[in-house]
């Protein structure tokens, strides 16, 4: 088991708010960021109902898959990784492989119909009885996992932020791809508290209704709501909501005003981010700053949710010079 001691840094900004990143790209090596916290609970739950193998899902460069593969490792336990689309090897690939996983990799055509009973049914078929851990984690033992991230008191290098800290912020941010850590963060909040999620979507922006249909699953007496890019396009974000504004015109899309803010915020913050979750995730933080979007003098929390290591792998396949 991983020792989750949280660490925050708070950034120089020339800005009207206090800005902190937890970062959880810290906490392993190789299970950073957000990842331990969906798969913990996954993997107790297959390890007490005596599952010998799992089986999970994610693109060639998947943080998840390689987090995965290093978590099965730790548990000591087999994993098969299906993967959307063309026989390819690369460093995330490598690096699951090296610890383990078994790849199998899948058209994008039936990698979409991963959800339907015949693809279960292929699944068993092909690897046999096994324990199904969804895309990204995403699933009851994920949001709860997820829920852990502010369990713990925040301390710092320097100082010690306080005692039940994360209830003194007023706004989170966080990076989604499929809405687990989101959920997981919005079900630890405070009614006063405003969690503000960066998807890296495009698409027909489904995963706000998505991400409030798991939570009413979870925890039906809550009634908690997730709003969409409507929230953050008023004059002030008043409610906890999902926003792809800032997709970059979609899944691993960038520009070169993208990269430029990497190579600024990295330069002047001393803190790597990745290419596909973080930068978009702290570019929209900053612009909604710069809007005034958010109230002033506010604490703000940014979760740095890891994935550092798919950025060899993207520097590779779009020809980019490394950042740091």
């Amino acid at each position: 088991m991983l020792h989750y001691s949280p660490i925050i840094q708070s950034l120089q900004l020339n800005l009207n708010y206090q800005v902190d990143v937890l970062r959880l790209d810290l906490l392993h090596q190789e299970i950073s960021g957000n990842k331990w916290f969906k798969l913990k609970h996954n993997l107790e739950k297959a390890v007490a109902e005596n599952h010998k193998l799992i089986i999970t899902f994610g693109g060639a460069f998947s943080n998840h898959i390689a987090a995965t593969a290093a978590a099965c490792k730790l548990f000591n336990i087999k994993c098969v990784g299906i993967i959307r689309g063309e026989e390819q090897n690369n460093p995330t690939l490598e690096q699951a492989k090296q610890n383990g996983m078994q790849l199998h990799f899948v058209s994008r055509e039936f990698y979409s119909q991963k959800n339907e009973i015949a693809f279960k049914n292929y699944l068993t078929e092909k690897f046999g009885a096994h324990y199904l851990i969804p895309e990204g984690g995403n699933n009851v033992e994920g949001v709860l996992g997820c829920m852990e991230i502010a369990a713990t008191n925040f301390t710092n290098d320097t100082n010690y932020v306080g005692e039940n800290s994360w209830q003194t912020y007023d706004y989170i941010f966080c990076a989604c791809g499929t809405g687990t850590t989101f959920a997981g963060i919005l079900a630890s909040a405070k009614p006063n508290q405003t969690v503000i999620g960066i998807s890296v979507l495009k698409g027909e922006h489904k995963l706000p209704q998505e991400t409030e249909n798991l939570l009413q699953e979870i925890f039906p007496e809550r009634n908690l709501k997730v709003f969409g890019n409507e929230a953050v396009e008023k004059n002030n974000i008043e409610n906890s909501c999902i926003t792809n504004n800032y997709c970059f015109s979609g899944y691993a899309k960038f520009d070169k005003a993208l990269i430029d803010f990497k190579n600024e915020f990295e330069r002047e913050q001393k803190i790597p981010l990745d290419y596909v979750y973080t930068n978009k995730l702290f570019f929209a933080a900053f612009d909604l700053m710069k809007q005034h979007k958010l109230k002033p003098h506010s604490k703000i929390l940014i979760v740095h949710s890891g994935g550092l290591q798919g950025n060899k792998g993207f520097e590779e396949r779009y020809h980019l010079k490394p950042t740091r």
